[in-house]
């Protein structure tokens, strides 16, 4: 599944509504790390106490550079090497992926990272970084392998009396490379002291009856517990499940 640039916006407005704004900026500052130690690694001729016949330098420590992102500021470390300079041709003015890495990211949390969403962003990086696909497919796993660490946490370490759900349609490009309009969800809890977590998203052909009491049911087995009222719009499918499963 690949999103479409306006699917991305909705996406990011439904998690920034949710509360989820961390997330993604945390996601994004993680990325972009992982992309600067490897091109750094490029540049040195080796990885981060790696021994290598090609190494050309050694690290000497980092400095830190305040980059503003879609997803707000975020902190990188820039590898200072005790020969030569080294800044990451990603963070040059003229280059711009941000596009891409959103794309990336936001893709992340809902269905996966694509193989196009990939490619796009090898494309953004250039040449001149001499970042390699299968590199950037590795540093794109390890953010999948995060993002489902966190979908599939359990919830029972507090009571959530109070459950939003936020649903939207998303225009997406399926497995199959055809358009088509999905439905997205995400689930924000509300603890009795007032502190919100999001606890789930997923996506779906429909917001089908079918579709809500799979995705209810999936956060009351990650221990989701204490539910007393459930805000949402008046979606009968959604109804019906909410008052199946609270």
């Amino acid at each position: 599944m690949t999103l479409s640039d306006s699917a991305t916006a909705q996406l990011w407005e439904t998690f920034r509504a949710s509360g989820g704004s961390g997330l993604i900026r945390e996601a994004v500052e993680l990325v972009l790390q992982e992309l600067i130690e490897a091109e750094a690694a490029e540049a040195i001729g080796a990885g981060r106490y790696e021994r290598s016949d090609t190494r050309v330098t050694e690290r000497n420590g980092h400095r830190s550079r305040l980059l503003a992102t879609q997803a707000g500021d975020v902190e990188l470390k820039i590898p200072k090497l005790r020969k030569g300079s080294f800044f990451p041709s990603m963070l040059e003015p003229r280059r711009r992926i941000d596009r891409a890495l959103w794309a990336v990211v936001m893709e992340a949390y809902v269905a996966g990272v694509s193989t196009q969403s990939v490619d796009d962003l090898v494309a953004a990086l250039g040449a001149e970084s001499g970042i390699s696909r299968s590199e950037v497919s590795r540093i794109c796993a390890g953010l999948d392998e995060g993002v489902e660490a966190f979908r599939t946490r359990r919830l029972d370490h507090i009571e959530f009396p109070y459950v939003y759900l936020d649903a939207t349609y998303l225009n997406v490009r399926n497995s199959v490379a055809q358009p088509a309009s999905m439905a997205t969800v995400v689930a924000t809890g509300i603890t009795a002291d007032g502190n919100r977590e999001i606890l789930g998203c997923d996506i779906g052909d429909s917001e089908s009856e079918a579709f809500w009491q799979q995705f209810l049911a999936s956060l009351k087995d990650r221990g989701l517990h204490g539910v007393r009222l459930v805000i949402s719009d008046a979606h009968r499918g959604l109804a019906a499940a909410a008052e199946r499963h609270f």
